[in-house]
């Protein structure tokens, strides 16, 4: 939910995420099917709300991040959990139209990428205002939460991730270790992060989308 990336790769594409978190929460539900509007959807689950940073069906995926375009001040209260956002839209028939009829009213702001009918979209909340953006499906983009990292840091980061790209023969076993071994050594706002052992990587979830077969999903929880 901290970091996201997006690769076309050989026959599909690539989505994978990292979640920091603050390591006192209650460690997240290993990804199974739940079934949501009758429909069948996976995902790991946060047990304290109930909702996910990431899910998919058999062909769509939707990807959480915390904080929009720009870092906020957190409220002491929330209507609801951001997660439970991204299984309302997975669950939905059309995650598109349910984006636009979504009550986000004293939700916290967040990001959303969302893989839908072989298109991929940004969408934001900043509490005042919903934006969506269609992204080219044949180029790699790349996530950090506005709310955990700088905008200096932010670029810094892209930086790391344009430089991986632009190595030969990527696949997502290189993307899963990208995303787990980059500047291992900067604690702070490395790909791993480890702030004084308080806030830490948790996990990472890695889906692969392919033209022919179901969604494959792949997580790492860290804390093992």
């Amino acid at each position: 939910m901290c970091t996201v990336s997006f690769v076309p790769i050989k026959d599909g594409y690539c989505i994978t995420s990292n979640r920091d978190e603050i390591i006192t929460r209650e460690r997240a539900i290993y990804p199974k099917k739940y079934i949501i509007n009758s429909k069948e959807v996976y995902f790991p689950k946060d047990p304290k709300a109930g909702g996910t940073w990431f899910a998919h069906d058999t062909k769509n995926c939707v990807v959480l991040l915390n904080g929009a375009q720009d870092k906020h001040i957190s409220k002491e209260k929330y209507r609801k959990s951001r997660g439970l956002i991204v299984t309302q839209l997975i669950a939905s028939q059309n995650p598109i139209n349910e984006w636009y009829l979504v009550d986000l009213k004293d939700i916290e702001p967040f990001t959303v990428v969302l893989f839908f009918n072989e298109k991929l979209f940004q969408l934001q909340w900043n509490e005042l205002e919903k934006s969506s953006i269609e992204l080219d499906v044949t180029k790699s983009h790349f996530w950090s939460s506005s709310t955990l990292y700088e905008k200096i840091i932010r670029e810094e980061r892209a930086n790391w991730f344009n430089d991986f790209m632009s190595s030969e023969n990527l696949n997502s076993q290189k993307l899963l270790d990208f995303h787990q071994y980059t500047e291992n050594n900067n604690a702070f706002y490395g790909l791993q992060i480890n702030r004084d052992g308080l806030l830490k990587t948790v996990s990472i979830t890695q889906a692969i989308i392919s033209n022919d077969k179901d969604i494959k999903l792949t997580y790492i929880d860290l804390l093992d």
